[in-house]
């Protein structure tokens, strides 16, 4: 079956997964909705592109408002980013050092092999993108940041369950369900504890197909301290048309460099404190 390009079509609203239709997260819709534009705009103009009531958008305005998130403009009717809003765009900016450290080591990969590359991290049951760069290749997979994938169907997860001692793991599987994401996701235990032991052999894993039809990852763990648990991957993601799980291992230096990379920043950002 050949892969086929997948675009970002989520709503604004849904922004947070899973908590689309509480206040915060229209909160948060909101102010992704402003910073989407580059002028003022009215409260009428608001609540049709967030498909809102007006007395909702109205009393969300006030909020952001009193916050000072937002300003009123000289006529009252229109509104715009607050001075508050704007300062915390600019230090974001000004002190994302570390999230542009790791997002030069995944471009650095994605120059060197031509597909796209991301950092994954567990949360909960299942595997989160933290980043990522993509392709250039006008034939790719599109999994923005934020996006989630099933531990068991993942090559991120099947790395970051492999290193866990089987307690820990059968914990975090115990009321998990092996759904089947395609004919290739593994849905038994048995098979997926196999599968596990083979990743802890061979020191990388793999995704042949097993959540997106016609896609190929493979993934590395991102080295922890001594004693500790690893919750950090580095992937890289491709169509199986150019890459198969026979050339696989083909990209492991680079994902293994960018790994070591990735741990000096970690370790380099890391408060003093934190490491006693």
């Amino acid at each position: 079956m050949p892969p086929s390009d997948i675009a970002e079509s989520e709503p604004v609203l849904s922004s947070l997964p899973g908590s689309a239709d509480t206040p915060l997260a229209r909160l948060f819709g909101l102010l992704e909705a402003v910073a989407g534009r580059d002028q003022p705009f009215t409260l009428q103009s608001l609540a049709v592109e967030l498909d809102l009531p007006k007395p909702t958008v109205h009393r969300m305005l006030s909020q952001l408002e009193q916050a000072g998130l937002l300003q009123r403009q000289g006529d009252a009717r229109h509104y715009a980013a607050g001075l508050r809003l704007r300062r915390l765009a600019g230090q974001l900016m000004l002190n994302d050092g570390f999230n542009g450290a790791r997002r030069m080591v995944l471009r650095s990969v994605v120059r060197e092999l031509g597909e796209s590359c991301n950092i994954t991290a567990l949360a909960g049951s299942e595997v989160v993108y933290l980043d990522r760069v993509e392709t250039a290749a006008p034939l790719r997979f599109y999994l923005q940041p934020g996006s989630r994938v099933p531990v068991h169907c993942s090559a991120s997860g099947k790395l970051l369950l492999a290193q866990m001692k089987p307690a820990q793991r059968r914990r975090l599987l115990e009321h998990a369900v092996l759904d089947a994401y395609t004919p290739g996701t593994i849905t038994d235990a048995g098979a997926l504890e196999r599968e596990l032991d083979q990743v802890r052999e061979q020191g990388y894993a793999l995704d042949r197909e097993e959540f997106l039809p016609g896609l190929l990852c493979v993934a590395v763990l991102v080295p922890a301290e001594p004693g500790r648990l690893s919750n950090l991957c580095v992937a890289v993601q491709a169509p199986v048309m150019r890459l198969s799980a026979e050339r696989a291992p083909q990209v492991l230096p680079a994902l293994r460099r960018a790994a070591e990379a990735l741990a000096r920043i970690e370790a380099d950002a890391m408060p003093r404190a934190s490491r006693a």
